[in-house]
């Protein structure tokens, strides 16, 4: 496997949660009421798994690395636009947290808050792992040896090692029951 190959079976995680997000936006629509559990379990994951996780290999790792080589512009520029896009996921992840604590102090308001961050994340992930997935890691790929790829891939398991995958994949099968 090479490094793109472990970051894509990511990916599929994170659209399955985001498949959970799409369903309680709905409910939240129907109901006008927030899930607080639902909530700080989907900032979790996006804050530890899609951030910490996910972003770490290619922020701190793959984009580090793709520094010290010769870049083109264009894969300089998405480089630059995926970065921004991570940013924004932790910026409404904030969002979140500061309007799910409002809501919980009494604030009614912050439901629509909650529902139109909710609603961001779902519209920005799809487009960002496609962005991924068919352009940036297939384009960036050549500029490494299939020997800095194999160490890539290998900083990759020792990166995950300091994670917990399994608490994710378990997390997202908790909260699928609510939609079974």
């Amino acid at each position: 496997m090479k490094p793109r190959g472990l970051l894509m079976i990511e990916h599929r995680l994170i659209e399955k949660v985001l498949l959970l997000i799409k369903d309680e936006i709905e409910c939240i629509k129907a109901n006008d009421t927030v899930d607080p559990y639902f909530v700080q379990s989907v900032v979790d994951f996006i804050r530890t798994y899609a951030d910490r996780t996910h972003h770490g290999k290619e922020e701190d790792i793959m984009f580090e690395q793709l520094k010290t080589k010769a870049m083109s512009p264009e894969d300089l520029a998405i480089m630059a636009e995926l970065t921004a896009e991570h940013d924004n996921a932790r910026n409404a992840c904030s969002k979140l947290i500061e309007a799910e604590t409002a809501l919980i102090n009494g604030d009614k308001s912050q439901i629509s808050v909650i529902r139109e961050k909710l609603a961001f994340l779902v519209n920005l992930y799809p487009d960002h792992i496609a962005k991924e997935d068919k352009i940036f890691f297939p384009n960036t790929e050549h500029y490494f040896t299939d020997e800095e790829l194999a160490q890539m891939l290998e900083e990759f398991y020792i990166f995950d090692r300091q994670m917990i995958h399994e608490k994710y994949n378990k997390l997202y099968e908790s909260l699928k029951r609510n939609f079974d």
